[in-house]
């Protein structure tokens, strides 16, 4: 497990939330066989995964299978639920180890009840384990989770427990997924897109983006730590300005 930031002054972002991009790319033009991309991809998550333990990252989310990616082709679906499960078979001995919480966020009726209860073990095996928290998104959208949190709201007005102008972003906020977990401030896409594609997006309202041309099972912690190394120098302002921003960390004279 790398140690170099361990040791660092830097400021690193608590949450870190990754979309995993390029792994058909990457199968194609290594020669792969159909589907073998996604199995790259995936042993590229484990030295991540220590590299952020090692970082002292408190919270990394991996964007595994979205609710559109229930689209693609049958036969690549099926593939990556074998590989979900196996990633989740093969994660447990290493979330023991390190000592790392295992969650995950998305809509489970689509998923097939075996890897339901695979998951529910993993997260209750794991539960009280607080080194890091890894979670795995799953059929996840992030307009699916909003809504899921207007729809709880709802009920909570239609019910009469709840006055309708009651409702702020604050209280939404509180039943979106990960309401329990510190917002995501540093949000990374490997693969060369540029855009976020319905993931978090209430959870990374104030997050820097990063964007790389890497494919996603050649990104390194190398590449992560010149990322971080960005990260530290960009001055988050959160709507204040940077007179404002400065005033705050300049200690007051005796």
């Amino acid at each position: 497990m790398s140690t170099s930031i361990a040791a660092s002054s830097r400021v690193l972002p608590q949450h870190i939330a990754i979309i995993m991009d390029g792994n058909n790319r990457y199968g194609k033009a290594q020669g792969l066989g159909k589907g073998e991309g996604h199995i790259e991809g995936k042993r590229a998550l484990d030295p991540i995964v220590e590299h952020c333990l090692a970082s002292g990252i408190k919270v990394l989310t991996v964007f595994a299978f979205s609710s559109e990616n229930w689209q693609r082709p049958p036969h690549e679906v099926a593939l990556l639920m074998q590989l979900l499960s196996l990633t989740i078979k093969e994660q447990m001995p290493r979330m023991q180890k390190y000592r790392i919480r295992l969650r995950f966020i998305g809509e489970r009726s689509q998923l097939d009840t075996a890897l339901q209860a695979q998951m529910a073990a993993a997260e209750a095996e794991t539960a009280d384990f607080e080194a890091m928290t890894l979670v795995i998104a799953i059929s996840y959208g992030g307009q699916w989770d909003i809504a899921r949190a207007a729809q709880t709201l709802a009920a909570q007005v239609q019910a009469g427990t709840l006055g309708a102008a009651d409702i702020s972003a604050e209280r939404l906020g509180q039943h979106v997924q990960l309401a329990d977990q510190p917002a995501v401030d540093m949000l990374i896409r490997t693969g060369g897109e540029y855009r976020i594609s319905n993931f978090l997006l209430w959870q990374s309202a104030y997050a820097e983006l990063f964007f790389t041309d890497t494919l996603w099972p050649e990104f390194t912690p190398k590449e992560l730590d010149a990322m971080f190394d960005d990260f530290s120098k960009r001055q988050r302002r959160f709507g204040k300005t940077s007179e404002q921003i400065d005033a705050q960390q300049t200690p007051p004279l005796a």
